[in-house]
């Protein structure tokens, strides 16, 4: 009740500023420490997603006519080297339409993502693999992606409900740069092709302003849908206290959080590839209130002491569950007399990829330029697309549409039911561990408070309440750490990851009756 006082006093606030039957083995698992590591190559990179296509993923060529095997033959040897298979087998091929009499050959190959940095490579190598088929005279590939929409079950904010990827520019450390990094990778984004928005979560001193030049530097308000209209510019939506006509804030850390989460939740951000998130210095209120997020990109400077505080925000997202995919080491180095020097040292980006296993260090250099087009208005990605800055902003970006993309895949797959076992089967992101759980297992130990006293600790699910041959309905997931799953008798379960990994797991389990006969 506190914290709706709270969002309702942000809220008005802010408003006045706008305007089965079978034996089972179990055994109990050690809990496991687990590192992230993730190959950062543009060939290895995988924009398609594993779902259900017009041609299912189990379909056979030689199953469903000569012309459309060929045609099914010949794409199943372009190979995603992220899921190691074929995109047919994947069943990445959509809307397959062939003309035999013409020759002619159409269909779709779906992406998670429109900044897919090797489309342009898959869509030609889809066109080779089928004009060389005799009979085909012509190729018609259309390359598309998927619509924006989260990886979260739940009920979010109308406002975050079509926004594929929430991605955090942090640094827990006041003047290394953050914002500079998220404006850019913003538009680096865009310029890839998504369809990006910027989000500033720094109400006591928004940068947003300064960084970038709209036309219509003040929010608006939709007074009928009582919603917030994002500023644009060059194509980017953006949002930011700073442009509530208000300047900066004097508020408590609550009310902080209020107007925050009111900014950020009812804007009509539309459809949404990547909302980057420009966050505060620390790891308080705002960053415990900026949930759910995809992912998170670390900017830090040479000196030990901003390593210090970056520590403490790399920490802060491994307690909530969010990867932080790469480390941005700002204002590195300066070249003059044809001599590179390191006025600020060097090794804090590498001692943060060395302690905590991230993968992907990019150095930015002091350059005047980019610290002047921060004073501006126009990102220095835009006033020099083809710079040295911009090329590792490329690199960067590259990075985060790569990594989104594998953890919306690990997450989509990392728990499901397979009804012909009658198990649960458990793969945990960032784990190369598979098993099975018991669906009677798993609903006996939820511990929520429908299942267990808050206050006692006592037991009030009882082992006998729950069926032995009780199967899920629906297994969604809920961001990087847990899933949602509706049961039979109308309970929504919220199991986390590592509450699933210190479960009774099958050892042994029936077979599926077409393999028993």
């Amino acid at each position: 009740q506190t914290t709706k006082q709270h969002l309702k006093g942000g809220l008005l606030s802010l408003e006045k500023c706008l305007q089965p039957s079978a034996a089972y083995c179990f055994f109990q698992p050690q809990k496991l420490e687990r590192s992230i590591w993730v190959s950062h190559k543009r060939s290895n990179f995988s924009c398609f997603t594993p779902k259900a296509a017009s041609l299912e993923a189990g379909s056979s060529a030689t199953s469903i006519g000569t012309a459309e095997g060929d045609v099914l033959k010949a794409l199943s040897q372009i190979m995603d080297p992220d899921f190691g298979t074929d995109i047919v087998s994947c069943g990445f091929v959509k809307d397959l339409l062939i003309d035999e009499a013409l020759g002619e050959v159409s269909f779709r190959l779906e992406l998670t993502t429109p900044a897919c940095p090797i489309k342009d490579m898959f869509e030609q190598q889809a066109n080779e693999v089928v004009a060389r088929l005799p009979w085909v005279s012509k190729v018609s590939v259309t390359m598309s992606a998927q619509p924006a929409k989260p990886i979260f079950a739940g009920q979010l904010p109308a406002g975050l409900q079509t926004i594929s990827n929430i991605v955090a520019v942090s640094s827990c450390k006041g003047g290394v740069g953050k914002s500079t990094v998220a404006v850019n990778l913003a538009y680096t984004l865009a310029g890839m092709g998504a369809r990006v928005g910027i989000f500033d979560a720094d109400v006591y001193g928004p940068s947003l302003p300064t960084m970038v030049s709209p036309e219509n530097r003040l929010l608006e308000m939709n007074p009928e849908k009582r919603t917030i209209i994002p500023t644009e510019y060059l194509g980017v939506k953006m949002v930011s206290f700073g442009f509530a006509g208000q300047g900066h804030a004097i508020m408590r850390g609550p009310m902080v959080s209020g107007v925050i989460n009111q900014l950020l939740t009812t804007a009509e951000w539309g459809e949404l590839d990547y909302l980057v998130i420009d966050m505060p210095p620390g790891t308080g209120d705002i960053q415990l209130t900026l949930f759910p997020l995809t992912a998170a990109v670390i900017v830090t400077t040479p000196q030990k002491l901003a390593f210090i505080d970056v520590a403490k925000g790399v920490r802060m997202f491994s307690k909530l569950k969010v990867p932080c995919v790469a480390v941005v080491e700002n204002m590195c180095h300066f070249d003059a007399d044809g001599k590179r020097y390191y006025p600020f040292g060097r090794g804090s980006g590498s001692q943060v990829v060395q302690q905590f296993g991230i993968p992907h260090l990019f150095d930015l250099p002091i350059r005047p330029t980019l610290s002047a087009s921060g004073d501006s208005g126009t990102p220095e990605v835009v006033a020099d697309p083809q710079g040295e800055v911009a090329k590792t902003f490329q690199n960067l970006g590259v990075c985060v549409v790569q990594q989104c993309a594998k953890i919306r895949q690990q997450v989509s797959t990392a728990v499901t039911y397979d009804k012909s076992i009658k198990a649960i089967k458990v793969k945990v992101p960032d784990s190369e561990e598979e098993f099975l759980l018991h669906p009677a297992t798993v609903r006996r130990n939820d511990r929520s408070a429908q299942s267990v006293d808050e206050w006692t600790g006592e037991q009030k699910l009882q082992y006998g309440d729950i069926p032995e041959d009780i199967e899920p309905e629906e297994i969604r997931p809920m961001g990087n750490y847990a899933v949602s799953i509706t049961w039979p008798d109308g309970f929504n379960q919220i199991a986390p990851y590592d509450q699933l990994q210190m479960m009774e797991r099958l050892v042994d389990f029936p077979l599926p009756t077409s393999v028993q006969s």
